[in-house]
C-alpha cells in the first residue's frame, strides 16, 4: 500500500473533505474552537455533501486530545448509525474505526507535534479518517514488525485494518494529513 498517494486506489478524487485547509467549495475550512466538539448544524463541523457525511473536530492546543477524538468519532459512529451494532461483525467494524482514529491521532501527538485536527467522512461503503499535523516525518509501519515489543505497531494496525492508507502534503504548507479508509459493516 502506498504511503504518499493522495487519494486512494478507487480515485474519490483529491480530498474532498478539506484536508488541505480549503473547503468543497473552495472557501477556507471554518475552524472549531480547540478542544470543543463541533456542535451539530450543517455549518460548523458537519455536513452532508453529495451522499457524503462530513464531521470535522479542531485538535490543535487541546488537551487530552485522543479520547477526545475518540468521543468524538464514536458520536459519529451512533450518528451514521454504526452504532449501536446489531452484529458481531458491525460491532467489530465500529471498533476498528476507534482504534485507527486512536492510532493516527496517537502518532501526530508523539512524532509531528500534535494533530491540527480530525476529519471524518462516511459514505455508504467507506469511512475515511484523516488526521492533520505540522510534521515533517513520513509514517510508515516499522519493518520488520516486531509483535512482542511495545510500541512501533500504530502504522502496521492501521495498515492490517484499513482498505488503504496515505499521506497528504499540501506544496507552500507546512504539516501533512495522514488519511485511512475503512469498509463500512455489512
Amino acid at each position: 500500500m502506498s504511503t504518499t498517494r493522495p487519494c486512494s486506489p478507487g480515485d474519490r478524487g483529491p480530498e474532498p473533505s478539506g484536508a488541505s485547509g480549503v473547503s468543497e467549495e473552495g472557501a477556507p475550512s471554518a475552524a472549531v474552537p480547540a478542544g470543543a466538539a463541533a456542535p451539530s448544524g450543517p455549518s460548523d463541523g458537519m455536513r452532508e455533501t453529495g451522499g457524503r457525511q462530513i464531521r470535522r473536530l479542531a485538535l490543535e492546543g487541546a488537551s487530552g486530545v485522543v479520547p477526545l477524538a475518540r468521543d468524538y468519532t464514536r458520536q459519529a459512529l451512533y450518528a451514521w448509525g454504526w452504532l449501536p451494532a446489531a452484529t458481531a461483525d458491525q460491532r467489530a467494524a465500529a471498533e476498528d474505526v476507534l482504534l485507527v482514529v486512536s492510532e493516527l491521532v496517537t502518532n501526530a501527538c508523539l512524532h509531528a507535534e500534535g494533530p491540527d485536527e480530525l476529519v471524518l467522512t462516511c459514505d455508504d461503503k467507506v469511512i475515511r479518517l484523516e488526521v492533520s499535523d505540522r510534521g515533517t516525518g513520513q509514517p510508515a509501519p516499522r519493518t520488520p514488525h516486531r509483535a512482542g515489543r511495545p510500541g512501533g505497531h500504530g502504522m502496521f494496525i492501521v495498515q492490517r485494518l484499513c482498505l488503504d492508507w496515505g499521506v497528504v502534503r499540501v506544496p507552500g504548507r507546512s504539516g501533512k494529513t495522514v488519511w485511512a479508509e475503512l469498509g463500512a459493516p455489512a
